[in-house]
């Protein structure tokens, strides 16, 4: 695995995704090109009564251009100190960080199940998976939020050729309810198939998902979200329990774990 680095970067773009979200492209990173989906990056935040780093899943890299794509929802004082940043704008950029997706092979049908916030680091596995070769009509890809203004980036998803499953709460967009529902409602039709499935969101999602790997045998890996004050497994503030016993730290045993390892707690 690539050994991390610390660098200043640059914001060299930024746009407003609406409903609070936000994407920022940060260049030049040395180590751009050595990002996986499912990594994150560590960013020292432009304020001086806000000690820790803050952990950012990493939505795309432009391993030319040496840049770095974040995207995320303004919810507390760090987010919104980087939703006010503009172009020109310094970050302290450290990464890249953390188990990184594993990609299943060509024949497998991926199964990516996004909830709210969680969708940045499952839009870039499938970008991958599309530049390693895999047809984006066997990248099923469910996306699921409280309405239709959380889901965002959608015409970049779709510009994709991947298969969009929307769903949202109150029925704005796609189906109405929680997205689990009609991610077993197409596992149940497609168990003879070869999946593999893949996860990021609320730890209820996230739970559910996992509980519907094991339920119908399925393999796949889950990024967790956890706050990570040192991103490196020292500080354990990250901490996760395993079901077979004892603990992990999502920083760097993570964030990806296969399906079945952590007990997740809701």
């Amino acid at each position: 695995m690539t050994k991390p680095t610390c660098e200043d970067t640059l914001v060299v773009k930024k746009r407003d995704l609406k409903n609070d979200y936000y994407s920022l492209v940060l260049a030049p990173f040395s180590q751009a090109k050595s990002i996986q989906p499912g990594q994150f990056v560590h960013i020292r935040l432009p304020s001086t009564d806000i000690y820790f780093r803050r952990a950012f899943s990493v939505a795309s890299v432009s391993p030319v251009k040496e840049e770095v794509e974040i995207i995320f929802k303004v919810f507390g004082r760090g987010t919104k100190i980087l939703g006010k940043l503009c172009k020109g704008n310094s970050l302290d950029l450290l990464g890249p960080l953390g188990v990184p997706f594993s990609f299943p092979n060509k024949k497998e049908r991926a199964v990516i199940v996004a909830g709210g916030v969680g969708f940045p680091p499952l839009m870039f596995l499938a970008e991958k998976m599309i530049e390693k070769g895999h047809n984006p009509k066997q990248i099923e890809f469910f996306y699921g939020g409280r309405s239709k203004a959380e889901l965002v980036e959608l015409s970049r998803l779709k510009k994709m050729g991947i298969k969009l499953h929307l769903s949202t709460d109150d029925g704005s967009a796609g189906t109405k309810g929680l997205v689990i529902g009609p991610v077993e409602q197409y596992l149940k039709k497609h168990l003879k198939e070869k999946i593999k499935l893949f996860g990021c969101g609320p730890e209820k999602m996230l739970k559910a998902v996992d509980e519907l790997g094991l339920k119908y045998d399925i393999k796949g890996q889950l990024a967790i979200e956890a706050l990570m004050p040192c991103g490196v497994g020292i500080c354990l503030g990250c901490v996760v329990p395993l079901k077979a016993g004892g603990f992990a730290r999502v920083c760097c045993d993570g964030p990806v774990f296969e399906i079945g390892v952590v007990n997740i707690a809701c």
